[in-house]
């Protein structure tokens, strides 16, 4: 089998290979079309996260307040109805279904309303870890936030929360690559992302292992960018002792 690593400097449209792989004057090779859906795969992914971070931090919350049985319920009916329902199926509801009952959605590009399911499907899951960093902490240290006078917000805020991020950020790491990985899934509602371009880009070429090659690569340096930021926001919050505490209660 021969490799033709020049297909990325080919114009796609033409189909002529352009001097230094980046197309001028209009032209598009397929590298600027490869670059570019790489960008929207972060910036789906990324944007993905923050709304996810942003809603499983308060349901996450919200499954822990204590004499709270309304919004317990309604954290647990967040994260079943998310958690449950596979994230394709979730697409395709925000795309076709939901703008149908809100004609003012029809206007929203698929871009925004993949941004939005998969961090709602996400948030289901950060939501867990973020109760179960909560509930791991001792309950000595909810009762000295309330003794010094703090509010409910104000002793999550300041007490639980930072400690309960400190301790899910492993398992946070691993979300946070598979909201990379799942970003995926919006080449079906035709976001211009990376697994978008392999399928369109190996059609209109014939070359499908340069391009997938490639493509893999890109979601690998993704992953092994965001885990080596990760990694970086554990070693700089992580609380002196707190790993040999937790290793010598096995």
């Amino acid at each position: 089998m021969s490799w033709d690593w020049q297909v990325f400097c080919q114009d796609n449209i033409s189909q002529e290979v352009v001097t230094g792989c980046f197309g001028k004057g209009g032209d598009v090779t397929y590298l600027d079309w490869m670059l570019s859906a790489w960008g929207w795969t972060v910036s789906v992914a990324l944007l993905a996260l923050l709304v996810a971070l942003l809603f499983g931090t308060v349901v996450g919350v919200l499954r822990t307040l204590p004499d709270s049985r309304f919004w317990l319920r309604l954290g647990n009916a967040w994260v079943e109805l998310f958690r449950n329902i596979p994230l394709l199926v979730q697409i395709f509801i925000w795309y076709h279904v939901i703008p149908a009952f809100f004609p003012a959605m029809k206007a929203l590009p698929g871009f925004v309303l993949v941004v939005f399911a998969l961090g709602f499907f996400t948030s289901a899951r950060i939501a867990e870890q973020v109760r179960s960093g909560i509930m791991t902490l001792p309950r000595g240290q909810r009762m000295a936030g309330m003794a010094l006078g703090f509010s409910t917000f104000q002793c999550y805020r300041y007490v639980l929360l930072p400690m309960a991020f400190r301790i899910i950020i492993p398992p946070l790491t691993s979300e946070t690559m598979n909201v990379f990985k799942n970003s995926s899934v919006a080449f079906a509602v035709s976001v211009a992302e990376l697994t978008l371009f392999a399928m369109q880009a190996q059609e209109e070429t014939s070359r499908g292992v340069e391009i997938y090659l490639a493509v893999t690569a890109l979601y690998v340096l993704s992953a092994l960018a965001n885990n080596r930021i990760m990694a970086f926001i554990e070693k700089r919050l992580r609380v002196p002792g707190m790993v040999a505490a937790a290793g010598g209660g096995h």
